[in-house]
């Protein structure tokens, strides 16, 4: 198996003056990285080791270097290799649910289930699959098109919702963790439909568990379902990552080209350029059929352009809570 380039721990406080000292002993060149308490090159690797407690390990040495220095000298335990052993579920089947788009101003909210069992696990490990934000675009588009080859059509499932519907769906239930609550179940339904022996799903911890489960209908109510924080670190969970944020940049390209306009990710001051320029060109309607208009961009860019929310109509006048605001 091609081994891996970038590992990250989070270390205790003895830990990390641990490491401080040997980096230090040892013949690395310092280097200067904001935010580290120290930061160094080793062989074929950096080591940052920032301030936040998290020790970052990158380059084409770095499996060597938590093997040989890091586990014994620091962590002072061996995990590297034995993540099966010591947690079979890793690589159990199960499906893994995640989404993208939900931070997006442009383009739909798309979520995506994953199946896999221990032979998906391992192939999927080899052709590069990671949590999607470790991923640059490009790398997105090229493990994307690899892990749904991988999959075949019958072991994951997706829901795309469009910036027309969410916007209608969102004035109705003005609350994105319900709206993706359902997509999320959604993607559950949809998937056992064809592996309806698979026995449980993982998802990130984005609201209450039950708010999940009041959305799954008859087949999903029998599937144990597990809630946690950075679930992206389960490969069926990372997998659904790069799948639904290959669908979402896809469809963000394909609405740009309708629209005559390029629409960036996020949102951000180039975001709302864009929608500022959108709005000119096609009035404000347009931002009903291209983003989501709950977010405070929306009354932002209006009123750079001399309207407000009087122009969208119903489904145009629902606002984020503060918390959701983006």
């Amino acid at each position: 198996m091609e081994k891996k380039n970038s590992y990250t721990f989070v270390l205790s406080k003895e830990q990390q003056e641990t490491l401080k000292i040997l980096l230090q002993m040892g013949n690395y060149r310092p280097k200067q990285v904001p935010h580290t308490i120290i930061a160094v090159e080793a062989q074929d690797c950096v080591v940052n080791l920032y301030k936040s407690g998290k020790c970052l390990v990158q380059g084409k040495g770095a499996e060597d270097f938590v093997l040989f220095f890091l586990e014994p000298n620091v962590l002072q335990s061996a995990t590297l290799g034995y993540e099966e052993v010591l947690n079979p579920d890793l690589v159990a089947p199960h499906m893994g649910i995640d989404e993208s788009g939900k931070g997006d101003f442009f383009g739909p909210l798309v979520a995506c289930a994953v199946y896999v069992d221990p032979d998906l696990a391992h192939a999927m490990q080899e052709i590069g699959v990671k949590d999607c934000k470790q991923l640059t675009d490009k790398a997105v588009f090229f493990i994307g098109n690899k892990t749904r080859k991988l999959l075949g059509p019958k072991r994951f499932a997706m829901v795309t919702i469009g910036p027309e519907a969410y916007n209608r769906l969102y004035a109705k239930i003005r609350n994105v963790n319900s709206l993706l609550a359902w997509a999320h179940a959604r993607c559950i339904e949809n998937l056992l439909e064809n592996v309806p022996d698979c026995p449980r799903a993982v998802a990130d911890q984005f609201g209450a568990e039950q708010v999940i489960k009041r959305a799954l209908m008859k087949k999903g109510r029998s599937i144990k379902l597990e809630q946690r924080h950075k679930a992206e670190s389960d490969i069926a969970v990372a997998a659904a990552s790069v799948l639904a944020r290959e669908a979402f940049l896809r469809s963000l390209g394909r609405l740009g080209e309708a629209h005559g306009v390029q629409m960036p990710k996020g949102a951000s001051e180039q975001v709302k350029t864009a929608a500022i320029e959108l709005v000119k060109k096609a009035g404000p309607e347009v931002l009903l059929k291209t983003s989501k208009c709950h977010f405070k961009t929306t009354d932002q860019v209006l009123a750079a352009c001399g309207s407000s929310r009087a122009a969208l109509g119903p489904e145009g006048q629902a606002v984020s809570r503060s918390k959701e605001a983006k």
